[in-house]
């Protein structure tokens, strides 16, 4: 999956403040395929060293091991970088309540474990991306830049637009947090995706929002407050952003499976989970359940079809596929409660299918 080799590396001094990635080998008279699959899962903090060392054995190695086939199978693989990479130093972040105060710091070694299975692109727009302060942010993005992972969500890199295969993708991340493209501003939200519209075939959004916890399950269709923070209406941005011409809507942030839907023919996932979280992140009972969801779209964004591969996690073993496909159900499930009038129809076995198209 990886094509850096294949890259021009750009920087482009614009309002979107976006990376461009263009792909030296497309040509306008490259063949454009027929359908194209983009893969989306939820948080990864992949050990931290501060306060404390919970850094697994073999530097990681195995976290994403068992499900690295299944990432690797997309044009694109999208996950959500919890906490930062950066080897030592940093200002760790402070909190009005200790208890909720977590802050994680992951050596720059482990992007090894995101290269390896296949990870494209990550968002950077959540409330640990600035664990570690300014050192942490720098730390992260040009540890991902020099991966050839692309990024976006942060103030300064609030979009990244790359080429593959003659399709040219921007992704866009947005979150309630200091320093990140703010969830709570719609019209400015919006504008990104306008511009964006312009400019590329596929318009994937990030956002990190919701409450936090078991109890938070379902969309609320309003503005979620968690510890006095507005994690935003994650409902009406959704689709306000799909309005403005979004394609694609992957969100996490509440560390359980939320349901899923099909609006205008585009696809949402209103929490992905948490997808790989070695300690310091709780993986007990459904917080360990998670998807990998394969979207297949047409070159303009348009649903197809959806995959659901389900899997689980525990401290010992990461990432393995689980049999007993638990978060399907669950996701079957939200999915009806929470979006009973849209026509989305998921099979025992993960298949996503959109009835009225």
């Amino acid at each position: 999956m990886r094509f850096l080799p294949a890259i021009l590396f750009v920087i482009v001094p614009f309002c979107l403040n976006a990376q461009i990635n263009i792909d030296s080998t497309a040509t306008a008279n490259s063949a454009r395929p027929d359908t194209v699959t983009i893969i989306g899962v939820g948080d990864i903090m992949m050990g931290t060293n501060y306060p404390e060392d919970k850094l697994p054995p073999q530097d990681g190695a195995f976290l994403m091991q068992k499900v690295e086939h299944v990432l690797r199978d997309a044009d694109v693989t999208f996950g959500n970088l919890e906490g930062t990479l950066l080897d030592s130093g940093g200002t760790p972040k402070t909190c009005k309540d200790p208890k909720v105060c977590y802050a994680f710091r992951t050596p720059v070694r482990y992007v090894k474990n995101l290269t390896s299975a296949g990870f494209d692109i990550m968002s950077l727009a959540n409330n640990h991306a600035g664990d570690m302060g300014d050192a942490g942010r720098t730390s992260s993005m040009m540890t991902l830049e020099e991966a050839g992972i692309l990024h976006a969500g942060q103030i300064s890199h609030k979009t990244t637009i790359f080429v593959k295969d003659s399709v040219r993708y921007g992704l866009a991340a947005f979150a309630p947090n200091t320093n990140c493209v703010s969830i709570n501003d719609i019209e400015g939200a919006k504008q990104i995706v306008a511009q964006l519209d312009s400019i590329v075939d596929i318009i994937i959004i990030s956002f990190h929002g919701g409450a936090e916890g078991a109890q938070y399950q379902h969309v609320p269709r309003k503005h979620e407050m968690y510890y006095g923070e507005d994690r935003g209406d994650v409902y009406n941005f959704a689709h306000t952003l799909i309005d403005a011409g979004a394609d694609i809507v992957f969100g996490h942030g509440p560390h359980v499976t939320r349901g899923v839907e099909v609006y205008k023919n585009r696809f949402i996932s209103y929490s992905l989970g948490n997808f790989c979280t070695y300690r310091g992140i709780s993986v007990n009972g459904i917080n360990g359940l998670a998807p990998i969801i394969k979207v297949f779209t047409d070159v303009a964004g348009k649903f197809y079809y959806a995959q659901i591969t389900p899997t689980m996690q525990s401290y010992a073993s990461g990432v393995e596929i689980d049999s007993t496909k638990r978060v399907i159900k669950i996701i079957q499930e939200l999915s009806k409660k929470d979006f009973p009038e849209s026509p989305v129809q998921i099979d025992e076995n993960g298949l996503i299918t959109y009835l009225a198209q």
